[in-house]
């Protein structure tokens, strides 16, 4: 009995000091990052622009590979099979996360079990746009408008299952409207399909549509941050608008194979955490509409358990299923 005492002691210790040592010794060569989307998109923004100051800080090369496709799954597959060593990572979102679980029979990988939350890195509102023409210009004027048209009204999202589709949900179950979805394969299809007129109304992220409203196309009355955003403080929020509470938001943040050592998680949470912080990380990614994340592994994990909930709600309640 005793001889087994010390052997497990051994193998605990053997254990403590492997996952020490490579901590300490982690990254020993570049660290791979996965964005489930193409090159140029947000995703992409954020990671290059991040990996731009991780790599001094790693004394190792940030090396970013988009694989897009299957709404974000491939991407984040590729991640949840990797080795759990610290030295791929992969920027998750909503879809393949907190949504997909919910709107797919089968998925290759577990979000809960084969991934583990590193750090939120930013998260973004979606806005409410409607056509110029349009007789509203705040949501409560908007929200009776909808009420009169019945059955008649359409609205577009950028994708069956986006935040745009849910979001849009969300706000119809909370203000008690009626709408027809019809998706689009991204923002600038379903922007024009608003702009002439084939839809009615769009909850997407802001810089997909400012050229349209800089055009005098649509407009933007309302944003679904809790708080206004700094970069429109004119807009009001949903919230503000009647709907106390309401809240929808596009995120994103770093994920690692389960597994992955915490000390080496911890690591790149604390780095990720100080880069957010610089002046020049902020204003890039200020300039693109996002808010800057950070914080803890074990809150990110928290949120994304909160955001699970709160969308699998609406994705049963409407029945959305991609399969």
């Amino acid at each position: 009995m005793k001889n087994i005492k010390n052997l497990t002691l051994a193998m605990t210790s053997a254990l403590v000091f492997a996952t020490g040592a490579a901590a300490q010794t982690w990254p020993d060569k570049p660290v791979h990052i996965i964005v489930p989307a193409p090159a140029g998109s947000s995703l992409d923004i954020i990671v290059r622009t991040m990996g731009d100051k991780l790599k001094d800080r790693w004394k190792q090369s940030v090396i970013v590979e988009n694989k897009a496709g299957a709404g974000g799954m491939l991407g984040m597959d590729t991640v949840a099979k990797s080795a759990p060593n610290g030295m791929t990572l992969g920027i998750g979102f909503n879809g393949p996360i907190a949504f997909g679980p919910y709107m797919y029979k089968k998925m290759a990988y577990n979000p809960a079990t084969d991934l583990v939350p590193v750090v939120l890195t930013t998260s973004q509102p979606n806005v409410l746009a409607i056509q110029v023409s349009n007789p509203a210009n705040t949501v409560p004027e908007f929200v009776a408008w909808a009420k009169k048209q019945g059955d008649k009204m359409n609205y577009a999202s950028v994708g069956n299952g986006s935040s745009s589709h849910l979001s849009m949900e969300l706000f119809k179950n909370t203000a008690d409207f009626n709408a027809l979805h019809v998706p689009y394969a991204g923002s600038p299809p379903a922007g024009l399909s608003l702009a002439a007129g084939d839809t009615q109304a769009l909850l997407t992220v802001a810089p997909a549509l400012l050229p349209l409203v800089q055009s005098g196309r649509i407009k933007l009355i309302a944003v679904t941050s809790a708080k206004r955003m700094e970069s429109m403080k004119n807009l009001p929020t949903v919230a503000e608008s009647g709907y106390p509470g309401f809240e929808a938001l596009a995120w994103n943040g770093l994920f690692a194979p389960a597994g992955t050592p915490s000390e080496v998680v911890n690591q790149i949470n604390a780095d990720v955490n100080a880069v957010l912080k610089e002046p020049s990380v902020r204003e890039t990614l200020e300039k693109q509409g996002l808010i800057i994340g950070g914080g803890s592994s074990a809150e990110f994990k928290q949120f994304i358990d909160s955001e699970g909930k709160k969308w699998g709600a609406i994705i049963k309640k409407v029945g959305i299923s991609i399969d």
